[in-house]
């Protein structure tokens, strides 16, 4: 196996591509190679902090990227790469796991996995004949507080689960002052403000290149609900509603509850939200407790509380991730080193169910009825 693996970049529509540079920048066995952008059905009209072409020109001067292609495609010809990290509109990742299936390059897709659950089982088909790796990142899978959840609920410590709860909010990835890990000065918020008409022209507000809220944060809810309940999903009804972002065309407001056998799940997203006000989550019901992540305290490490009623609070201290593994980087990386399984939130079998609920949801809300997890494109997948 490789001692150093050469890193390329696909698609720079999802501002977490400069995390995840950041992160494969700083891993020893890492190369940064060679990046291109996917073409965007619309133009943008503003280069502002975290549009696609600030996250381009940010990997080329800031972070090391030492070539930009215009056609991917190209790149994919003339560059020999071993990753490639996929970070484009929800809608063409289908088109970049198949460009690089075909030259046999491993790749790593942002979630959400993709914009529907027929889109990622096209994913899953080029990836297994290629005999590639099909990695799907979440920041989720980075944070001590969920494993820390995780294993407390698989501990029976709050008893049968029986409700997950989670909520994601905020104004917009797009949105005045509203911050992304990578690319900030010193952490903090940047002071810039977008019109309507520049946001509706990026492609988080346009249903066609796979935006909207319900895929950017109901994902999150449909990946917690699925791992933390521990069962495949059957059933979800969903709702979505543009409430204050008339310039664009995708919902900026959301909601899906999503059936278990044994439990319910409840996911909310909003890009209209200037504060959570409450935790995100998750929150975790259970027959004998009630879990909450809360949300965590500048300088203080992040903590798991378990209510059991009558005043009775437990707080339980979160372990920090095992060094070699704490990043995607690293756990890529590993995993083409050593073979050894994936955390299971990354898996592609565990990621194809979190697609089809987030799929359900999505279908539901167009057709205004519940809509089954298990529908003819899983069943033919």
């Amino acid at each position: 196996m490789a001692n150093s693996f050469r890193i390329g970049v696909i698609g720079f529509a999802h501002m977490h591509i400069n995390h995840l540079v950041e992160r494969f920048a700083a891993h020893p066995q890492a190369e940064l190679a060679a990046c291109a952008d996917t073409p965007p059905l619309v133009p943008e009209l503003r280069t502002a902090h975290y549009t696609r072409g600030w996250n381009l020109r940010h990997a080329l001067e800031d972070l090391g990227m030492p070539r930009a292609f215009d056609d991917y495609k190209e790149m994919l010809e003339q560059e020999k790469l071993d990753i490639v990290i996929c970070c484009s509109e929800n809608a063409q990742h289908p088109a970049v796991v198949e460009a690089c299936a075909q030259k046999g390059v491993h790749v790593l897709v942002e979630k959400p996995m993709a914009s529907s659950l027929r889109d990622g089982l096209s994913m899953a088909r080029s990836a297994r004949a290629a005999g590639i790796e099909l990695i799907v990142n979440w920041p989720t899978t980075w944070q001590p507080a969920s494993h820390k959840a995780k294993a407390l609920v698989d501990s029976g410590a709050i008893g049968q689960v029986l409700t997950v709860k989670f909520r994601g909010g905020h104004l917009g990835p797009l949105g005045a002052g509203v911050s992304h890990p990578g690319g900030d000065e010193g952490g903090q918020a940047l002071p810039r403000k977008l019109s309507g008409v520049e946001r509706g022209a990026t492609w988080w507000h346009q249903q066609a290149a796979g935006g909207g809220v319900m895929l950017d944060y109901c994902c999150y809810g449909s990946l917690v609900a699925r791992w933390l309940v521990g069962e495949p999903a059957s059933a979800v009804m969903g709702m979505r509603a543009n409430l204050n972002s008339g310039w664009g065309d995708a919902e900026d407001n959301a909601a899906m509850i999503v059936r278990f056998p044994h439990a319910m799940a409840l996911c909310e997203a909003s890009w209209t939200t200037l504060d959570h006000g409450v935790s995100p989550g998750p929150i975790v019901y259970g027959t004998e407790g009630t879990l909450v992540v809360d949300k965590e305290a500048p300088g203080q490490a992040p903590k798991v509380r378990v209510e059991r009623g009558a005043g009775r609070t437990e707080y339980h201290e979160c372990q920090p991730l095992p060094s070699d593994r704490s990043d995607i980087a690293q756990e890529f990386i590993h995993r083409l080193q050593t073979g050894d399984p994936l955390h299971e939130t990354l898996d592609l079998e565990f990621n194809l169910e979190v697609m089809a609920i987030l799929d359900a949801g999505v279908r539901s809300a167009d057709s205004g009825r519940t809509e089954l997890v298990d529908n003819d494109a899983w069943r033919l997948g």
